[in-house]
């Protein structure tokens, strides 16, 4: 029979195997991106014609424009220019604080996950149930934006926030 110790020992040792594991798969699910509409795999790609930027964002989840434009307000136009030129505007007003559609730059997200660049990148890419369409070229029409395109859309977007509280995307 294993003593009092052992059987510590024992157990503390699978524990660490088991929080060991649980982090492995984290952190190589970390970019994993999933439909905001059922949960399903959101299958965008790396393809040859990414920028740096969104190889970076496919394989991190971080969006590299988010701290970028939140330090450089004149970069951050050229998010602004993308939702105006895939007509973001229509449903969500031209400064993005809603219209048809909610306001993207207060704290009142339509989805949780929203409160971060992977979440928003997401309902973006593959649209909802609640009436955004699916945006991304590569899972829809090939006029659509691309990753990069997307990456600084959410941005400016992130540039823009006038919600209260913590900013967890500029962490």
């Amino acid at each position: 029979m294993l003593g009092n110790k052992a059987v510590k020992v024992a157990l503390l040792i699978s524990m660490l195997g088991f929080v060991g594991l649980t982090l492995s798969t984290q952190a190589s699910a970390a970019c994993n991106l999933v439909s905001t509409k059922d949960g399903s795999p959101l299958g965008i790609k790396e393809v040859d014609t990414d920028t740096p930027q969104a190889k970076e964002f496919l394989e991190t989840c971080i969006n590299p424009y988010t701290k970028a434009f939140a330090n450089d307000p004149a970069a951050a136009k050229a998010g602004k220019k993308k939702f105006g030129l895939y007509s973001c505007t229509q449903c969500h007003g031209p400064n993005a604080g809603g219209q048809v559609g909610p306001s993207i730059t207060d704290e009142r997200w339509q989805y949780a996950k929203h409160v971060t660049d992977k979440g928003m990148f997401e309902t973006i890419a593959g649209g909802s149930n609640g009436g955004m369409m699916t945006w991304h070229q590569q899972l829809s029409n090939p006029d659509n934006p691309s990753t990069d395109e997307i990456l600084k859309i959410i941005g400016w977007l992130r540039s823009e926030y006038k919600g209260g509280g913590d900013k967890p995307w500029l962490k």
